[in-house]
């Protein structure tokens, strides 16, 4: 399996960027960038049909890295961002929103939690159940699945933020001396985590919540010492091509959250639109909900977004004019 991923990887990262790069000039009113995570494409879908219904504009839903968004943001090539994590972005938040002013974000938020998971039988048997056990080779032999004398351990997509931080964390940690990081499309990782849990085998993987996989499986998140910004410094790739061996994190991720990002410009082109999108709410329940229809139920995301517009009318018609 895990030789298997690895050539998948960068496979998927180069049909993504051409995927981008092959994308014809603007011809609908909108851009939203989608996400490659099955809540912010349901998020993309809606806002897309919500913004139709409300609004008579027309957006186009375009799957694109989240470094490729934010820049398309402040140039004015996109206008909504579905679902911007914080910590994660931090540093693009200080460029694009707080420094140039392009970027706006929604103060609503939907709370959401980051850190590295296990499977039942990898904690319970294997005793894999803290970020320290990740170091001891004998626990983590347990994660070999292709014989090279490492374990694997998916950490995610290419084009995720959180990737490169999970990188980093594995460095400071230690781990990364044990276990060989796997960075591949989310369908591919959580595909593992289903074979693993169907064939009872133990599997270690970075995870976050809201996610369809607590509702699936029965999972167990590792415990880490508490986060601590004193030992938590984070440079993006972005900022420094060194910035994996000037960045550290030894402490679990601080809380996390995640709002609706937009051009700034939208304001003033769009001012009745820029007010929706500040008052845009969604509950954790519905993200997990989001996430089962489109990874477990493999919905089509258009449909679910009509769907589900036309079950929350009155709310969409509140968020557009309260």
């Amino acid at each position: 399996m895990g030789r298997i991923l690895r050539l998948l990887g960068p496979v998927a990262l180069a049909m993504s960027l051409s995927a981008f790069a092959a994308m014809p000039g603007r011809t609908a009113d909108l851009v939203i960038a989608m996400p490659n995570w099955s809540s912010g494409q349901a998020t993309a879908h809606i806002l897309k049909v919500a913004i139709d219904k409300q609004f008579g504009l027309e957006a186009d839903a375009v799957e694109m890295g989240t470094l490729i968004a934010f820049a398309g943001l402040d140039s004015g090539k996109v206008d909504i961002h579905p679902e911007v994590w914080l910590p994660n972005l931090d540093n693009l938040v200080e460029r694009y929103v707080t420094g140039a002013g392009s970027v706006a974000i929604s103060p609503i938020g939907v709370p959401a939690w980051q850190g590295i998971c296990a499977t039942r039988n990898a904690a319970d048997i294997y005793g894999i159940k803290d970020i320290s056990d990740l170091s001891d080779p004998q626990k983590t032999a347990a994660l070999d699945t292709d014989g090279d004398g490492r374990g694997e351990m998916w950490i995610g997509a290419q084009t995720w933020s959180s990737t490169g931080i999970e990188r980093v964390r594995a460095n400071s940690y230690g781990y990364a001396k044990q276990l060989t990081l796997l960075e591949m499309p989310e369908d591919v990782g959580m595909a593992a985590v289903d074979a693993a849990q169907a064939t009872d085998k133990p599997l270690v993987f970075a995870c976050y919540a809201p996610h369809a996989v607590f509702e699936l499986h029965d999972i167990v998140r590792l415990t880490e010492p508490p986060y601590d910004p004193a030992k938590w410094n984070i440079v993006l790739p972005s900022d420094d091509p060194a910035w994996l061996s000037k960045s550290s994190a030894t402490v679990a991720w601080d809380a996390a959250h995640y709002h609706i990002a937009y051009a700034s410009s939208l304001r003033s082109r769009h001012p009745d639109l820029a007010a929706f999108l500040e008052r845009v709410a969604f509950e954790p329940e519905e993200a997990i909900a989001m996430s089962y229809a489109l990874q477990v139920e493999r919905r089509d995301p258009q449909e679910f977004a009509e769907e589900w517009v036309s079950k929350n009318a009155e709310r969409v018609e509140a968020w557009a004019r309260p």
